[in-house]
């Protein structure tokens, strides 16, 4: 099972990654002033990772592929690492539809 990771940046913003079972990152938030609202942003992952219509995926100008999550007034909740081709974007896709929706919290702030 998936877990959110909640964590302070250095600007002292709270940011959440969703992980997956091997440890790897699959999906990273913006930073949030207020922790209340990172767990807003980890709830909405929840409840919108199940669409694939959220799933805007994208190539960046080097070509790699990544994915943004979005929720339904669409805000950017999440974003995914650069993928080296489109196949590996729609496997972290997949990962994220699978992690999300019974994701443990740890929170590390």
């Amino acid at each position: 099972m998936g877990k959110f990771v909640i964590t302070t940046r250095k600007n002292g913003e709270y940011q959440f990654n969703l992980k997956a079972n091997n440890g790897q990152t699959i999906l990273s938030s913006e930073g949030y002033t207020a922790k209340t609202s990172c767990e807003n942003g980890i709830a909405s992952v929840k409840k919108n990772a199940q669409d694939d219509a959220r799933f805007e995926r994208k190539n960046s100008s080097n070509g790699k592929s990544y994915f943004n999550l979005k929720a339904t007034n669409g805000q950017i909740i999440g974003t995914s690492e650069m993928y080296e081709s489109a196949s590996g974007r729609d496997n972290g896709i997949k990962s994220v539809k699978e992690n999300a929706p019974n994701a443990i919290t740890d929170d590390q702030t």
